[in-house]
């Protein structure tokens, strides 16, 4: 397992830079630029306390150990620990919903894929919160969650979205498992993966079927003065916003709208749009619970070694369709669902 070292962020950088420069908003603006510096910080993974979970005998702890700190509006990690697992709730908003995101997405990965933790070993679950002043994103650097407070003029505090917790979690797992090359598309596949586990762990939590769950990333992130309901929307891309400050939500759903940039990693959180759209096709084709279904068989492609870390959208649209295959059965419904899902935004001829 190998880490560039880089923060996965939930706020694309486009969307940054349109609040950096929205005068309407001028508290956002600060707290975007701020943000936008901070994408090109280098933090240097720690792994170092995943033994702490693991018995003499080399057992693993299956239940969640999940500690939340204050930064306390510095950026200074990891902050003063607040919030250790089995405590009482604190009474601040951010550190419980913290809290409980964090044991929301451990029940996920256990309780749906018998995996311990993001690694699989049993990590324990980190995060600070009220990081910065008025700071506009929520990021994984390798080790732990980090949420700022938003800005309060179009950002909310991103603690309030469990899907955000779960899509920055899901980085680590990705982290630990195919390790996908954050740059072109194998980065676009990064954020997707994010994003459609971050889903997935919100239905899960909601008991949500695929009819059932708005398929929106970021929902309640926009204060009411936005014109816009999410970040990203998986189920239609290029929808989840359009304002007449902050612009309109670039997000592609289809290989004919794909983006060419050097920007944003070559567009990793533009071109997601477009394996997101595949995943939502193939979950409501399928239907019933996400997780059983094309949940099941992303998590399958993801960690079947097949992936590898510069994998572009045609491979891992054929290592999905193989996993459904080899799961449901060739010729399955749930089979044809993948293939039909990935033909339709153009990724499969």
């Amino acid at each position: 397992m190998t880490s560039t070292g880089r923060i996965h962020s939930v706020v694309p950088p486009y969307l940054l830079r349109a609040v950096a420069a929205a005068p309407d908003f001028p508290r956002a603006a600060e707290g975007a630029r701020t943000a936008l510096a901070s994408l090109d910080t280098v933090q240097a993974p720690k792994h170092e306390h995943l033994r702490a979970a693991q018995g003499v005998s080399g057992t693993v702890d299956r239940s969640p150990q999940r500690t939340i700190s204050d930064a306390h509006g510095s950026t200074t990690l990891p902050g003063t620990p607040v919030r250790h697992e089995g405590d009482a709730a604190s009474g601040d908003p951010a550190v419980d919903e913290a809290y409980t995101g964090l044991g929301d997405t451990h029940a996920f990965w256990l309780e749906v894929f018998d995996r311990v933790s993001i690694d699989g070993a049993g990590l324990p679950l980190d995060a600070t919160v009220h990081y910065g002043q008025d700071y506009d994103n929520a990021y994984w650097d390798g080790s732990r969650m980090v949420f700022g407070d938003g800005d309060g003029e179009v950002f909310r505090r991103f603690t309030i979205a469990v899907d955000v917790i779960g899509h920055e979690l899901a980085h680590g797992v990705t982290q630990y498992t195919a390790d996908l090359t954050y740059q072109g598309q194998s980065g676009a596949l990064n954020e997707s993966i994010s994003d459609v586990f971050g889903s997935l762990v919100a239905q899960y939590a909601k008991r949500q079927t695929a009819e059932q769950a708005s398929w929106l990333i970021g929902e309640g992130l926009f204060t009411d003065a936005v014109h816009g309901v999410a970040l990203r929307s998986m189920k239609a891309p290029g929808t989840a916003y359009d304002d007449p400050v902050l612009g309109k939500d670039p997000q592609p759903a289809t290989m004919a709208g794909y983006v060419d940039t050097t920007e944003d990693q070559g567009g990793v959180h533009t071109n997601s749009g477009i394996p997101n759209h595949a995943f939502y096709l193939a979950a409501t084709a399928i239907g019933g619970n996400a997780w059983e279904g094309a949940g099941a068989v992303w998590w399958d492609a993801l960690s079947s070694g097949a992936v590898t870390a510069s994998v572009d959208f045609a491979g891992f649209a054929a290592a999905t369709v193989d996993a459904a295959g080899s799961r449901f059965g060739a010729g399955s419904a749930q089979h044809g669902a993948v293939q039909d899902a990935w033909r339709t935004v153009g990724v499969l001829g």
